[in-house]
C-alpha cells in the first residue's frame, strides 16, 4: 500500500456514520483482516486512508458491519468476509470448465476437493486450452468478472503453425474481421519463430471474451492454434504454478482482484457485448 493519499479527508456521512453504535470498530475489523496490527490500522484511519462504502472515514469510533460494508484502504479493496474462497488453477488440457458435464468428461471437481466451500469457476477456457482459471464461492465477484462487457485482460501465450512475420504481428493489433465483426489484439508480440517447421510462439493481450477469439484470430491470419495457455486474468498472473495444481490467491492478489471486481461493478458497461468467455 502506497503512502501518497492526496484527498483531504472528508467528514463521514451517510451508513457508517450513522452505526455509532452497532457494528464493529473499523480499526478491529481491519486488524482482523490481517491489513495491520491494530495500533497502525489506527493511524491507517487518522491519515484518511481507509474508505468505507468509497466514503473517507477519520473517526476512531466508527463502526461497521463487516458483512454489509465494504472497505478498502489506499484504493485497494479489503476482504472481510472470512467464508468466501478465492482460488487460482492452472487447467490441464482436456478437461472442461464445468464442476459437473453431462457428457462424462474431465471437469474441475478433481480440483476442489481440499476446499469444503462449493466453487465456481469465473469464465471459461475451452477443454483444448490449459491455463489460468479462477475459481470462487464468490457469486458476485464472478458475475461481473465473468461477464464479456466489462473486458478483463487476458493474457495468452499461442504455439501456432509456421513462421509469424512481424507484418502478421502488426495485423493482430491493427485488426482483422471475423465473422462476428472485427477484432484486434491490445497487444501482441512474437516470442518465437522458426524457418525449421517448429512453428511459432506469440503472446496475445486481449479483453475481448468472445467464444475461442485467439484460435480464430490466429486461423483468420493463416496460423492456426497448435497450443494455447494462458497466463494471466486480470491482475492475476500464473506464475509458477505446476499444471494440474490449484492454490489459494495471496492477500495481496486478493486484494487486487476484489479492487478490480468492485470497480467493474461501478462502472457502465460498453454498448457492445461479446458472446460467452472463450
Amino acid at each position: 500500500m502506497t503512502d501518497d493519499f492526496s484527498p483531504v479527508p472528508e467528514p463521514v456521512e451517510g451508513p457508517a456514520a450513522a452505526r455509532s453504535t452497532d457494528g464493529v470498530r473499523l480499526q478491529k475489523v481491519l486488524a482482523n483482516a490481517g491489513v495491520a496490527s491494530r495500533r497502525v490500522a489506527e493511524n491507517l484511519i487518522v491519515e484518511g486512508r481507509v474508505r468505507v462504502n468509497g466514503v473517507v472515514v477519520t473517526e476512531l469510533g466508527s463502526r461497521i458491519d463487516p458483512e454489509v460494508d465494504l472497505v478498502d484502504v489506499d484504493g485497494t479493496a479489503i476482504q472481510l468476509d472470512e467464508t468466501k474462497r478465492y482460488v487460482i488453477l492452472n487447467k490441464p488440457r482436456g478437461v472442461v470448465s464445468s464442476m459437473r458435464d453431462e457428457r462424462g468428461r474431465p471437469d474441475l471437481r478433481e480440483f476442489t476437493a481440499e476446499w469444503d466451500e462449493r466453487l465456481y469457476n469465473v469464465g471459461r477456457l475451452d477443454a483444448d486450452t490449459s491455463g489460468l482459471l479462477v475459481l470462487t464461492n464468490d457469486g458476485e465477484l464472478a458475475h461481473v468478472l465473468a461477464h464479456p462487457s466489462f473486458g478483463v485482460t487476458k493474457v495468452y501465450v499461442a504455439k501456432v503453425e509456421g513462421k509469424v512475420t512481424a507484418q502478421t504481428v502488426a495485423t493482430l493489433t491493427r485488426g482483422i474481421e471475423l465473422e462476428d465483426g472485427p477484432i484486434a489484439a491490445d497487444k501482441a508480440r512474437l516470442l518465437s519463430s522458426s524457418d525449421q517447421g517448429g512453428g511459432s510462439l506469440l503472446e496475445l493481450t486481449l479483453h475481448s471474451g468472445r467464444n475461442r477469439i485467439v484460435r480464430r484470430m490466429m486461423a483468420a491470419v493463416g496460423h492456426p492454434v497448435i497450443e494455447l495457455v494462458r497466463r494471466q486474468f486480470g491482475p492475476l498472473h500464473l506464475g509458477t504454478l505446476p499444471v494440474g495444481r490449484a492454490r489459494e490467491l495471496t492477500k495481496v492478489e486478493r486484494g487486487a482482484l476484489l479492487t478490480l471486481a468492485r470497480g467493474a461493478a461501478h462502472e457502465p458497461p460498453p454498448a457492445v457485448h461479446d458472446p460467452s468467455e472463450s
